[in-house]
């Protein structure tokens, strides 16, 4: 495939990291009506609240805001305590994020249907990565250290998808069944430079209860892309 080819239904040049607006992307002044708008968080269901919670809480480091159970299901906020003085005391973290909820970004909610937990393995199957149900791709987590973070993974039994240094067509988020239909064709040598030397600092590793995967890679601005 060409690089002509490739790029046929994209009007951005092939290979180019753009950083900034879009063409013909309009201005934001601040009487626009979207002024406000932020994204707030993202929802999962999880089967065993327990295990879920590990994997977020104790490898990932976020922290409750709130939970509720609300009868036929329990759900449960999190995100990361952004300053030392919530990361020291915890209940004064909860407390003021949980009065600030609709003006904080990057919360995820965790939701357990009651009685899913006893349903057999497979269950929750649409997380967006299994064909023909594609959509939601991945949760991305920026820190501070990515060798010691994945090493503290795989020493509880994450399983990796994609290491550090890699960037191939095989873990692009692109399945057989869609490349049969004639989606998403091309080879490694397709792929652009620049998006494999931002796609290498990152790992994809596998949330191992959700099952949703998750993208972690260097504070540094970038992409990042996932098979399930």
């Amino acid at each position: 495939m060409s690089n002509t080819d490739s790029t046929a239904s994209s009007a951005l040049e092939w290979g180019k990291l753009n950083v900034g607006s879009h063409p013909g992307e309009p201005p934001l002044p601040e009487d626009d009506p979207t002024v406000g708008i932020r994204m707030n968080h993202c929802m999962i269901r999880v089967r065993d609240p327990k295990k879920s919670l590990f994997f977020y809480k104790n490898l990932m480091g976020m922290r409750t805001v709130f939970s509720i159970n609300a009868g036929p299901i329990t759900t449960c906020y999190l995100t990361h305590p952004q300053t030392a003085e919530h990361r020291a005391d915890l209940a004064t973290f909860s407390r003021e994020t949980a009065l600030r909820t609709q003006f904080t970004s990057g919360l995820l909610e965790l939701v357990h249907v009651h009685g899913s937990e006893n349903q057999p393995e497979g269950y929750y199957t649409g997380t967006g990565n299994v064909v023909p149900a594609l959509g939601f791709g991945h949760l991305g987590f920026t820190v501070p250290d990515v060798n010691a973070t994945v090493a503290r993974l795989v020493e509880h039994g994450v399983k990796i998808f994609k290491p550090l240094g890699v960037s191939d067509r095989a873990t692009l988020p692109i399945f057989d069944w869609e490349t049969e239909k004639g989606v998403g064709l091309g080879t490694d040598e397709d792929l652009a430079p620049e998006f494999n030397a931002i796609v290498k600092t990152f790992v994809h590793v596998f949330d191992p209860v959700s099952p949703f995967p998750a993208v972690i890679s260097r504070r540094s601005a970038g992409l990042g892309n996932q098979q399930g």
